[in-house]
């Protein structure tokens, strides 16, 4: 594979500054990658390189950029990061015996620092393209070079993803063809194990006309302190199509999490996205949804349960492209202790965008005096005949709610609980998928348990 590395040894990262010609920006530094030139095509191959040099050359975004704005990259410690090297077979099977979600599914992978060591895609229907992103290089190399990190990223992180893109070998491609339906969900389950360790995980889905599919991502640490994940996903739905997508992140609460989304809806298609944002000690999100044809919907959904001082961040666009087409987004925060979140919104709306219905909302539930939530959501219209509204609010509990529980005899911390799980139901309701959605409701049940 074009981005595979050379096993160094942990805590031993190659400064930026040794690269020719290339200063170090702002202190970071990270190992180069080493690419084998026989396993991948050389679009990729080109690719990769121009990234590299591309990530040297951006600066680290400040915190006077509006993209980052209360907010800071270097939350994001890439001088203390190697990428991952192989994990011991103890671990993988550590690593695979952890691997539980989905009490149905139709494919399952399993990565533990970007190596593949697990793949169950048996009961896939026929046509159905679900490979490693190391085999679709090798067998679906031109619809990798046309969908493949095709969005220039504009939320801030441009120079993450230039990074992820020099060292990617790992993830999944999921391409499903006209008419097929895929009925269970594909899981994927993507370890981190070891000190510092860095992982870069690929999601690309493509779908046919009429296709439906449903994908589920954990990402998930194993051993070691403060590993770190920079991950994106690529969703591309044809006419009549309906994705839904959901990226679970549950890394150690030490660790680091970026999680970059771009989605392409199609004229008539459904894609519905889901972050759920549970781990790590800073967590960064941007989903752009680029709403490309008539009658497209976007519903953009999330949840977070920061405790501690974790730091929740979260940027998104949804753009509106063509006519008669929806998005809606509904992100949920509940803090505690003195945890905090950021959300940074934007709707889009073309000058040829007619009859666009576009919402946005982010509610924030504080649990204690030294959380904080800060909300900025916009409107960028430029079409006339639209319904856009956007809204954020932050407070709370009530004490009337916690009175009428607590009278009743329920005790204090379990009061809390069912009041935050009232709270985000919504948000899982809006969701919908119920195969995914008990395992994600077990997993915030988790968190809920460890933060009252």
């Amino acid at each position: 594979m074009s981005a595979t590395l050379a096993p160094t040894p942990k805590n031993s990262p190659v400064p930026v500054s040794e690269a020719p010609d290339s200063p170090a920006p702002s202190g970071l530094e990270i190992i180069a990658p080493v690419r084998d030139e026989t396993s991948a095509p050389g679009w990729f191959l080109a690719r990769a390189e121009a990234a590299w040099a591309e990530f040297q050359k951006l600066p680290v975004p400040s915190v006077k950029d509006e993209s980052w704005r209360y907010s800071n990259a270097k939350n994001i410690e890439l001088g203390l990061h190697s990428p991952a090297i192989s994990a011991t077979e103890a671990q993988k099977q550590q690593a695979l015996a952890a691997s539980e979600g989905l009490k149905e599914r139709t494919a399952r992978f399993v990565f533990v620092n970007d190596e593949l060591i697990e793949s169950q895609t048996d009961a896939l229907p026929a046509g159905v393209v679900c490979v490693s992103f190391a085999e679709a290089l090798k067998s679906h190399g031109d619809v990798l070079k046309e969908h493949f990190m095709k969005r220039e990223m504009t939320l801030g992180s441009a120079k993450f993803a230039a990074l992820h893109l020099a060292h990617v070998k790992a993830g999944t491609v999921i391409l499903v063809p006209k008419n097929v339906a895929i009925e269970k969900p594909i899981e994927v389950f993507h370890w981190v194990v070891g000190d510092h360790a860095a992982i870069f995980p690929h999601t690309l889905i493509v779908t046919g006309d009429n296709a439906e599919v449903s994908v589920v991502d954990h990402y998930r640490s194993l051993d070691g302190e403060g590993g770190l994940s920079i991950a994106i996903a690529d969703l591309v739905s044809g006419t009549g199509s309906r994705i839904t997508y959901a990226a679970c992140q549950e890394l150690a609460d030490d660790a680091q999490a970026l999680h970059l989304s771009s989605i392409v809806a199609g004229r008539d298609s459904n894609v519905k996205s889901f972050q759920v944002q549970l781990g790590a000690e800073f967590s960064r999100s941007e989903t752009v949804s680029d709403l490309v044809g008539q009658g497209a919907r976007s519903d953009m959904l999330s949840v977070s349960l920061p405790i501690g001082e974790q730091v929740v961040d979260q940027r998104t666009l949804q753009n509106h492209m063509a006519p008669h087409a929806t998005s809606d987004l509904l992100y949920k925060n509940a803090l505690y202790g003195k945890s905090r979140s950021i959300f940074s919104g934007l709707i889009t709306v073309d000058e040829t965008a007619h009859y666009t219905d576009a919402y946005q909302t982010c509610r924030n539930l504080l649990n204690s005096d030294e959380a904080e939530a800060t909300s900025l959501p916009g409107l960028e219209i430029n079409a006339d005949q639209v319904k856009c509204s956007h809204g954020a609010t932050s407070g709370p509990i009530s004490d009337e709610e916690l009175f009428y529980l607590k009278a009743r005899g329920i005790s204090d911390n379990e009061s809390r609980k069912l009041i935050i799980e009232g709270f985000l139901a919504d948000v899982l309701k809006r969701f919908g998928n119920s195969e995914v959605l008990d395992t994600l409701v077990a997993r915030i049940d988790e968190k809920l348990e460890r933060a009252v």
